[in-house]
This record gives structure tokens, sequence and C-alpha cells, in this order.
């Protein structure tokens, strides 16, 4: 299933509204640029030339350059996107959920807002020396480890919504597409073959052009032996040994090394030219430096990859330490969703740029939390108002239209600069802000105008704008758990009605000028009224007291209490 597909005739009509502002500007698709019209970088062979294609209107941050550059693309709506996928050894953790959700994010953004077709290809690396090692543990094939990890690794990524690639390939399906690749690499002269069977590629035989990514030159030597040309030569094809799996090439029994697969795969996805390639910060060298090296000398081509993306580090606060299964300081996917939801983690990732580290922890995950509740709190009084439940102050409306085309046109510029979502997010609190602004409860309101429509514009919007993201809080797990009541809802309406009744006769004034203040009889009554509204809190029903009306949600027990104490001091 693509990545952008989803039928209908509504995603087109919400992705032209949301970018309406965008638009007006620039056209998304209509720029077409002739190849070399812009070139940047330092010394032979490093030039980044911009690409002949489409203009998107967007600027991404390109780590071949190290600076933000017009996004072009080879053919007009559409992007061709590979992405290296997990070694499925082990469980996944929090830090490749993070990157994965972050590009699932920008992905999203390409395709809902601004009606770009995704063509996403990701490898699935199911033989590597980590699976080996591991199958010798656990006295079992490699084949059967790498199979559970894989299923795994996609059940975890359909349990954070991450909308699974194009097409996924394993490695061991493409080993003859491998042995033909690495076969050209040698006939174009850039490999070698030892009397070992160890095939290297050629780091001298393309001179200046190794080193693309800043400060790649010499940081790493890659072991092996002592017949190698060049210290920095890395493996193109291993021969296996003893216990190991093994296929059979020009050069003997062996198994492709780590570089060569995605230059493999991603050609044969997409042939000799790629729009953008993406993967954490770590992976930039070696190995997608050498990813390049091997891709532009089996093509013999300048430029194979336009773009390159790289995600920031997750890291466990106070670590310097990025989370990593070998430093075994890891949060298992299966485990954080044991404590927050899947729409908080997009949050959390939403609240930083893509490509900035990040820290993990209680505090920074309960920020993600608040800020979905005040989102959801916004939407439910805002419904609320419109039924006309809500009674409030006259609403300024012509300043919330005026606020909401402004926030409108805010996202789209925030999105088309490079993806800035904290940007974003910042813009739609903002809206809310504005909009509870506006929700000001009073107690009588004869004769009051009332102005639901912009009400239903703003939720609209904002429910859009978090789909694009990839949340929907109608149809989440929370919102699940909230339904699964049955006729609780009505329970919970006449029950909140019942007491609003009981309030509104505690709060009676005593007449008089000479006995200001309530009954004093009645004071036990407000008393049982709070207590009732704190008792039902935990249980998931969280009642607001607005003057003599109140309001009521159903929210998931988890964490209610602690998001109701927070509440009901934003209340008083």
């Amino acid at each position: 299933m693509l990545l952008h597909t989803q039928p209908g005739v509504t995603m087109w009509t919400k992705a032209k509204v949301l970018r309406g502002a965008f638009c007006a500007a620039q056209s998304v698709h209509a720029v077409k640029h002739r190849p070399g019209s812009c070139s940047v970088g330092s010394g032979p062979g490093k030039t980044w030339v911009r690409p002949s294609g489409f203009d998107t209107g967007l600027k991404t941050f390109n780590s071949l350059t190290k600076q933000k550059e017009p996004l072009i693309l080879t053919r007009e709506g559409v992007a061709t996107w590979y992405s290296c996928g997990p070694t499925v050894y082990d469980h996944a953790h929090l830090g490749h959920a993070c990157s994965y959700v972050r590009f699932d994010i920008l992905q999203r953004i390409l395709s809902r807002l601004f009606g770009i077709t995704v063509i996403h290809a990701m490898v699935i690396t199911d033989i590597d020396d980590k699976i080996i090692k591991r199958s010798l543990e656990d006295n079992v094939s490699p084949t059967t480890i790498a199979s559970v990890y894989e299923e795994e690794f996609k059940r975890d990524m359909l349990s954070l919504k991450v909308t699974p690639p194009t097409v996924y390939l394993r490695v061991t399906d493409n080993v003859h597409h491998i042995v033909s690749f690495i076969e050209g690499i040698v006939k174009n002269g850039h490999a070698y073959a030892t009397k070992e069977g160890d095939v290297y590629f050629d780091i001298q035989s393309i001179g200046h052009r190794y080193g693309k990514f800043v400060g790649a030159v010499g940081c790493q030597v890659e072991p092996g032996t002592s017949n190698k040309r060049d210290g920095r030569d890395f493996a193109l094809w291993k021969p296996s040994k003893p216990q190991e799996p093994f296929w059979d090439s020009p050069w003997g029994r062996g198994r492709p090394g780590w570089h060569i697969e995605c230059s493999t795969v991603a050609s044969s996805v997409f042939g000799s030219q790629l729009d953008i390639h993406s993967g954490g910060i770590d992976l930039a060298f070696p190995h997608h430096e050498n990813e390049v090296a091997q891709s532009e000398a089996y093509h013999l081509c300048g430029q194979w990859a336009n773009y390159f993306l790289h995600s920031g580090h997750l890291h466990l606060k106070g670590s310097a330490e990025k989370m990593s299964k070998s430093l075994k300081n890891f949060v298992t996917i299966k485990d954080f969703l044991q404590s927050y939801s899947a729409n908080e983690f997009r949050m959390f990732c939403l609240l930083t740029k893509y490509r900035s580290g990040v820290d993990y922890s209680d505090g920074s995950m309960l920020e993600a939390r608040i800020s979905l509740r005040t989102i959801s709190t916004f939407i439910h009084d805002a419904t609320v108002y419109m039924k006309g439940q809500l009674h409030c102050s006259p609403v300024r409306e012509a300043v919330l239209w005026e606020r909401l085309a402004e926030i409108k046109s805010s996202v789209v510029k925030a999105l088309a600069d490079d993806f800035d979502t904290p940007r974003a997010i910042s813009a739609v609190m903002n809206l809310v802000y504005h909009g509870n602004c506006q929700l000001q409860p009073v107690s009588k309101c004869e004769g009051v105008t009332r102005s639901p429509a912009v009400f239903g514009a703003m939720v609209s919007y904002i429910t859009d704008v978090l789909d694009v993201f990839g949340i929907d809080l109608l149809h989440s797990k929370e919102a699940a758990e909230v339904r699964s009541g049955g006729s609780l809802e009505a329970v919970v309406e006449q029950l909140t009605h019942f007491r609003s009744e009981v309030r509104a006769f505690a709060l009676v004034p005593q007449d008089g000028p000479t006995k200001p203040g309530l009954y004093p009889e009645r004071i036990p009554l407000l008393k049982a009224c709070d207590t009732l509204r704190n008792d039902l809190a935990p249980l998931g029903v969280l009642i607001k007291d607005r003057g003599a009306t109140s309001t009521w949600a159903l929210t998931p027990r988890k964490g209610s209490q602690r998001v109701q104490d927070e509440d009901q001091e934003t209340s008083s």
C-alpha cells in the first residue's frame, strides 16, 4: 500500500485548504529547474549539484551541503525515498522509534499537506554479524532470529501508527542482485577481490569524491585483512566462516558486507537517481558515505542521491550517550506503550526538530501529554459550546476568524521550512489559547449573541492538522477506551445534570443585606459535589465546574488523576 494512499476526495480537499495560504505565494509544482543551475560544496567531486526537476516550494536541510536547500524532485508531484531499515536481531527500542516516527511525520507532511506522492522503500537487514551471533547464543537458525524480530518490528511500527513503506525488501531475498551489483563495481574499476575471497571497495579509485559528509575522511577504518590496498577500503563481500550462512559467488561462498545491501536494494527500486535518503545521524559515516561511493561507482554518475536527511539521537535525560542496544540503556517500544500512547509519543517527536537530539524522560513525556490534553479539552469545550450546553460571554468572532487565518498561514510556512514541526505546534497551541480566552463561562446568558461557526472552523482545522501529523484524537486508543462504556455517556450526562442542579441550589445566596453569603446548611452539599467530582476523576470522568453550570468529559483512566489535578489548578 502506498504511503500517501487515502481514498476519496476528502484528503485532497483538506490538503488544499491547509496549504491554501502557501500556494498563494508560490506554486507547489510549477517551477522547473535546469540541471546544474546551482552547486554547493568544496573540493573536486564533493560539489552538490542542484537537481533538475520540479521545485516543491519547500526547503530542507541537506546533510550533503550542511544547509537548507530547495527541495526539487525529479518527477512532478512524486518523491522517491529510501530509508535504512532495522537489523532484526533484538527488540526495537525508542531510539529506533523516534527516527521512524519523525520521518513518518515528514512523509505525511509531504503527501497530505503538499500533495506529493511518496514512494518509500525500506530494507530489512536479515543477515548480519549480530544476527549470526544471536542465533549461536540461542541455538536457533539466523533465519528464525530474523523472522521473529522482523515481525515484531512491523507490529511495533503499526502500534506507533507509522505508515508502512511502499515496499519492504529483505537482504536475503536480494543476494543475487547484490552479487551482480558488486560485479558491476569491479568491472568499473572501483573494487578488487583478494585471494581469501573478500571483495573490497577501492577508495583510492574515486579520489577526492570520497568524504561527501563533513569530517568523514579519516574518522574510521573498517577492520579487515592486511590485503586491503587502503585502510579505508571496506568490504563488499566476505567469505563465510564455519556455521555461518553463505551464498555462492564468483569469489567463493560468502555473504554481503554491510553497506552494499542498501545501494543494491535502492538501485533495484529507483535506478540511478534517488530524491531522498534518510536515516539516523549515526549512519552518516561510514554507512551513508560508503553507500554513496558504491552507488556512484556502479552507476558511473556524479550524484546518486540528491538529499540526505538525518534525524537526531534520542538520549535518556542526563546521559550523553544515545539510546542503544549495545549500551543496554534502551526502553523497548512495547514497554513504553504500557505507560504512554502512540499519540503522546508523536507529540513528543513533534515538539523538537527532526534533526535535533532529544532527551527522553517522564518530564518530557508529560509535556507532550499535557499539550495533547490541552488540545483535547479545547475541542471538547468548543463542541459543548456549539451544542449550546456551555454559556459564555459574547465572543469576539472577528478576532477569532482573523487569528485562524493567520495560524493557517503560519503552520504551512513552518512546515515548508525544513518541516519545522515545533513552530507549527506552537501556532496550533496559540490558536487553542485564543479560543480558550473567548470561552468564558457565565451563569446567565439571556440575549447573548452566540458564535458557534467560528469554533466549528477552529476545531475542524486543528483536527485536520493533527491528522496530517498522524494524531487522530477521535479514533485513538484513548478514545476507544472512552467509548467502550456503551451507555456510560448517558449515565454521566444525567449524573452531571443532577449534580449541577444540586450545586445551583447550594449556591443560591441568602436573602437580605444582613445575611451575606450562602446558606450554612447548604455548604455540605457543595462539599459533597466537590467530593463526587474528585472521586470520579480517577475513574475516567472529568467534570469541570464553570460558574453555575458544569461540563464533563470521559478520559482514559491512566494518568487521569494527575491531569485532573493540573486542570483543576488551571481552572482555579
